[in-house]
């Protein structure tokens, strides 16, 4: 189990991609940190983790667009407190209601959004990063999306977030670099069968879509021995291969 003592902290963890990174993740030894909104999600993500024998992760409800700079701190401290350092923190949460053209983006919802696809990662990054400066060697993974780079139309906040997303994964990875501890990268799930491509594309044919779980392999990368000085990547897990 070559995750094993590892400590790795997931947002959107209750989701679809979240908990199944935390599932694939556990099931190598991780304590995982199940970080989301939802008691009902995160308590499903939970119970399959400890059904799958993993060791017993650690949740952790929380509300990335609502909370202050106090709560993210207070986070951290936790974390401190109970492991002393952190080896992997995986932004997985993700806010997208539905495709609308720039011009009918209400203020509250450009905000929320905003503060949920790139002011949290920010934020969060930010108070975790002396933890995972304490680890020999950590990983930062951020969650693109593969029409990001396209600026597609009607992409609205969620399409801005995550162009900003890109860059500042790269900003971060060129700064931490020197210290060849935390390696951060980005990873583009592609289209798979989710909660929230459902969301997105609700008329498609989903039979003919990956299974979530077909991302288990790239997250184990991410986080495992093998990706060992790869930083400031884009990773795209439909070309992915070991």
């Amino acid at each position: 189990m070559p995750l094993t003592e590892q400590v790795i902290l997931i947002t959107g963890a209750g989701g679809g991609l979240g908990g199944t990174a935390a599932l694939a993740l556990a099931g190598q030894g991780a304590k995982i940190i199940l970080l989301d909104n939802s008691i009902a999600k995160l308590e499903k993500t939970y119970d399959s983790i400890v059904a799958a024998n993993a060791p017993e992760p650690i949740m952790y409800p929380f509300d990335l667009a609502g909370a202050s700079e106090a709560d993210y701190q207070e986070l951290a401290d936790r974390v401190a407190d109970k492991y002393g350092a952190l080896q992997g923190l995986l932004h997985s949460a993700v806010e997208f209601a539905a495709f609308t053209p720039m011009a009918m983006v209400k203020t509250k919802d450009w905000g929320h959004s905003l503060n949920v696809n790139l002011n949290a990662p920010f934020l969060l990054t930010r108070v975790l990063l002396p933890l995972l400066q304490k680890s020999p060697h950590a990983s930062v993974v951020f969650t693109s999306d593969s029409s990001a780079r396209l600026a597609p139309a009607y992409s609205a906040a969620y399409g801005v977030a995550k162009i900003a997303l890109e860059g500042f994964a790269k900003i971060l990875a060129e700064e931490l670099e020197g210290e060849q501890k935390v390696r951060v990268n980005t990873l583009i799930p592609g289209p798979v069968d989710s909660p929230l491509r459902k969301r997105a594309y609700p008329a498609e044919d989903k039979s003919q879509l990956p299974l979530m779980a077909s991302l288990a392999p790239v997250y184990l990368y991410l986080f495992g021995a093998q990706s060992l000085g790869v930083t400031g990547q884009t990773i795209d897990a439909r070309t992915f291969h070991l």
